[in-house]
C-alpha cells in the first residue's frame, strides 16, 4: 500500500463485505439482467417473425430473408458498441452516476417502442423493430463500462472480482428469464388459440394472435429496468471518481462515510499534493498511456473481440444447430406458437445448466484462483470442445447421437461464462486509471461487440455458405487466438486498483518501469 493512499480509498478497499456491497450488486446487476434479456430475446422470437410476415406458401413456413434475419440479430449489436464508446466516454467526463440514469431511460424506452410498429406490411414493421432494438442497444451499450467501473470502484481489494463478476452474472438470469418469459407466453396463447401443425393446413398453424406473442415478449424487458431507476438515482458517485477524477476530497469522504458508517477525513490537502506531485494525469492518446497501458488495453480489446464472435454466434443461433442435428423438430410438425416454445424450451434447459452455473463458478473463485488463470482454461476449453463438435459432425447428427452434442455443447457455454466472458469484463475495470477507467472498459466492450457482430452476420452467411461443421473449426479457431492473446492480460488478485493503474505511486523512472512489470506480469502461481 502506497503510504500517501488517502484515507478514503483506503477505507473501500480493506472495508469488510457489508451490506450497501450487496445492493450495488443487485442495482448495477439488474441493469445486466435487462442487457442479456433485451439482446438474447429475439433470438427466441426470429422463426415466429419469419412466419407472420413472410408466408412461403404450402411446401415450408415462411422465413426471414437472410439479410432481415441478420439485421434483426445484429442492429442491437451495432448501437451497443456505438453506446459502450460513447457512453464510457462520458462516464469519465461527467461522472459514473449522471450518467447511469440516462442509459436506464433509454433501455425502458426502447423496449417498450420495439413492441409496437408503424404499419402492418413486414417491411414497416422490419424497420420498426430495428430502429428502436439500435436505441435499445445504444442503451445497453451504456451499461456496461458504467456497471463495471461502479462496482469496481466501490469493492474491496479481497472480493472486487467476485463483486464485478456477480453483476456480470446477472446476464445468466436475464438469458434465464427471456427463455421462461417467452415459455410462460406462448403455453398461454398455445392454450387459448390452439392451431393445427403446418404440414397439417398451413394458412391455419400461424393463428393472428401469434403477433402479439413477440410482442409481449420484447416488451417485458422494460419491467426489471423501470423497477432499479429510483435506485440507481438514490447511489451516490464513486469516491475514487469524486476524489481522483473531480478533485473533490471532503465529498468523497462525505458520501462514503454514509456508505461504510465510518468517520472518514476529507484530507482536500492530500489530493492537491498528489495532483501537483505525480505526473500521472496523462490522457488517452499520449505516449505516456501507451508505454503503460497500451499492451494491457490490446489484450482486454482482442481477448474480449475473439471471444464475442464465438459467443454470440452460438447464443444467437443455437436454435438453428439444434434444428440441424434434430434436437428440435421440423418447423413443418409444429404450429407457430408450438415452435417459439419449443426453443424457448432447448434455450432455458441450456441456460438452466451451463450458462447460469458457469458464471457462478466464476464470482466464487475468481478472488481464489486469479483472472488470468479462469480465462486461460476458459479459452482452452473452449477450444477443445468446439474441435470435439466439429470434426466428428458427421457423427452427432445420427440419430442418438443428440444428446452427446447438446452434452459438449452446453460445455462450451459453461467454459465461456466460468471463463472468458466473465474475466473479459472484470479486468478492464481494474487495471486502468480512473480518469480513463470507464473510457477504457468501453473500448474493451465495444470491441467485444464488434466480434458479436462478426458473430451475428457472419455465423449466419458461414453456416449457408460453408456447412456448420466448417463453421464450428473457425470457431474454435477464434477460441485458440483468445487463448493466446490473454497472455497480454495482466493479474489484477489482490491488489487496489491505484496499485494496478500506478496511481498510487510517484511517477518516477523506477516506478513506471515496475508499474509495467506489474501489469505485464503473467502469474502462474495463481
Amino acid at each position: 500500500m502506497a503510504k500517501d493512499q488517502l484515507q478514503v480509498l483506503n477505507a473501500l478497499d480493506v472495508a469488510k463485505t457489508q451490506w450497501y456491497h450487496f445492493t450495488a450488486i443487485v442495482i448495477a446487476g439488474m441493469g445486466f439482467f435487462t442487457d442479456a434479456y433485451d439482446l438474447f430475446c429475439i433470438s427466441l422470437v426470429t422463426k415466429l417473425l419469419g412466419r407472420i410476415y413472410y408466408y412461403e406458401g404450402h411446401d415450408k413456413p415462411g422465413s426471414l430473408p437472410s439479410n432481415v434475419s441478420a439485421a434483426i440479430n445484429g442492429v442491437a449489436f451495432c448501437g451497443t458498441l456505438a453506446g459502450q464508446l460513447f457512453f464510457g466516454w462520458l462516464g469519465d467526463k461527467m461522472g459514473r452516476k449522471r450518467v447511469y440514469g440516462m442509459t436506464l431511460m433509454l433501455m425502458v424506452i426502447c423496449s417498450i417502442a420495439s413492441g409496437l410498429s408503424f404499419g402492418k406490411d413486414p417491411k414497416a414493421v422490419m424497420a420498426t423493430l430495428c430502429f428502436f432494438r439500435f436505441w435499445l442497444g445504444f442503451g445497453i451499450g451504456g451499461d456496461y463500462p458504467l456497471s463495471a467501473t461502479i462496482m469496481s470502484e466501490y469493492a474491496n481489494k479481497k472480493t472486487r472480482g467476485a463483486f464485478i463478476a456477480a453483476v456480470f452474472a446477472m446476464q445468466g438470469f436475464g438469458i434465464l428469464a427471456g427463455g421462461m418469459v417467452a415459455i410462460v407466453v406462448s403455453s398461454a396463447f398455445k392454450a387459448v388459440y390452439p392451431a393445427p401443425a403446418f404440414q397439417v393446413n398451413p394458412v391455419l398453424s400461424t393463428v393472428p394472435q401469434a403477433d402479439y406473442v413477440w410482442r409481449i415478449i420484447l416488451m417485458f424487458g422494460a419491467l426489471p429496468a423501470l423497477v432499479t431507476y429510483y435506485w440507481r438515482m438514490k447511489m451516490p458517485e464513486t469516491a475514487r471518481y469524486t476524489a481522483l477524477v473531480a478533485k473533490n476530497a471532503k465529498q468523497a469522504a462525505a458520501d462514503m462515510s454514509k456508505v461504510l458508517q465510518v468517520e472518514i477525513e476529507a484530507e482536500q490537502e492530500k489530493v492537491q499534493q498528489l495532483d501537483t506531485k505525480r505526473g500521472n494525469e496523462f490522457g488517452l492518446f499520449t505516449t505516456q498511456f501507451l508505454r503503460r497501458h497500451g499492451l494491457h488495453l490490446v489484450g482486454t480489446a482482442t481477448t474480449w473481440f475473439l471471444l464475442d464472435i464465438a459467443y454470440y454466434s452460438q447464443n444467437l443461433f443455437q436454435k438453428d444447430i439444434f434444428s440441424a442435428i434434430g434436437w428440435i423438430a421440423g418447423a413443418k410438425t409444429m404450429n407457430a406458437i408450438e415452435e417459439v416454445y419449443k426453443i424457448a424450451r432447448a434455450q432455458t434447459l441450456i441456460a438452466l445448466c451451463s450458462t447460469v452455473p458457469g458464471y457462478w463458478f466464476t464470482v466464487a473463485l475468481i478472488d481464489k484462483m486469479g483472472r488470468f488463470a479462469i480465462q486461460l482454461m476458459g479459452f482452452f476449453f473452449m477450444t477443445v470442445f468446439m474441435f470435439s463438435l466439429a470434426i466428428p459432425y458427421h457423427h452427432w447428427t445420427m440419430k442418438g447421437n443428440q444428446i452427446g452434442f447438446v452434452v459438449i455443447y452446453s460445455l462450451t457455454f459453461f467454459f465461456a461464462n466460468f471463463g472468458p466472458n466473465a474475466t473479459t469484463f472484470v479486468v478492464p475495470a481494474e487495471i486502468f486509471p480512473a480518469r480513463l477507467r470507464s473510457t477504457c472498459h468501453g473500448i474493451s466492450a465495444a470491441a467485444g461487440k464488434a466480434g458479436a457482430m462478426v458473430g451475428a452476420f457472419g455465423f449466419l452467411y458461414a453456416q449457408n455458405g460453408i456447412g456448420v461443421r466448417n463453421t464450428l473449426i473457425v470457431l474454435g479457431v477464434f477460441n485458440f487466438l483468445g487463448m493466446i492473446f490473454t497472455f497480454l492480460v495482466p493479474e489484477s488478485k489482490g491488489k487496489s486498483l491505484e496499485e494496478m493503474s500506478g496511481e498510487a505511486e510517484d511517477e518516477t523512472p523506477a516506478t513506471r518501469e515496475s508499474a509495467m512489470e506489474a501489469g505485464l506480469e503473467v502469474r502462474t502461481s495463481v
